[in-house]
């Protein structure tokens, strides 16, 4: 068990997981990674959670999912009483800026579109631990 809260990312698709995966190792973070490969699988770690699960530091959420859609992912988590306050940052392709605005209405905390490239991705990977995994202080 890790002395560190744990990343969520929710992303079905496998090569964006294997770079983030990599980005991270990269980087070294010392938090470890969750990954739920859709959105119906992110939301199976709420009954966890629940009974007392170490909650995510951050969630990184795709939007753009089979079976269950990253907004409803976010409108689920945002709703939950024990839940509402994860950060949940969006890294997701979709500039549309509909998507950009429902995520902030229901409670995103960033909206990030994906780089494209590893070496812009490694960048991304070094805010997004460098802001919520150790700059940003969490509620108790």
């Amino acid at each position: 068990m890790s002395a560190y809260p744990p990343i969520l990312l929710v992303e079905d698709n496998p090569l964006d997981v294997d770079l983030t995966l990599r980005a991270f190792q990269r980087r070294k973070l010392a938090n470890p990674i969750l990954v739920a490969r859709d959105g119906e699988e992110a939301l199976a770690w709420i009954p966890r959670w629940e009974s007392g699960e170490t909650l995510p530091t951050v969630i990184l959420l795709d939007l753009n999912m089979p079976r269950v859609d990253g907004l409803t992912v976010l409108r689920t988590l945002k709703s939950h009483p024990l839940l509402r306050r994860i950060p949940v940052v969006v890294l997701t392709t979709s500039k549309e800026d509909r998507d950009v605005q429902v995520a902030y209405d229901l409670g995103v905390n960033s909206y990030i579109v994906k780089p494209v490239g590893f070496d812009n991705f490694m960048d991304v990977a070094q805010q997004i631990e460098l802001y919520w995994c150790v700059i940003n202080e969490l509620p108790k």
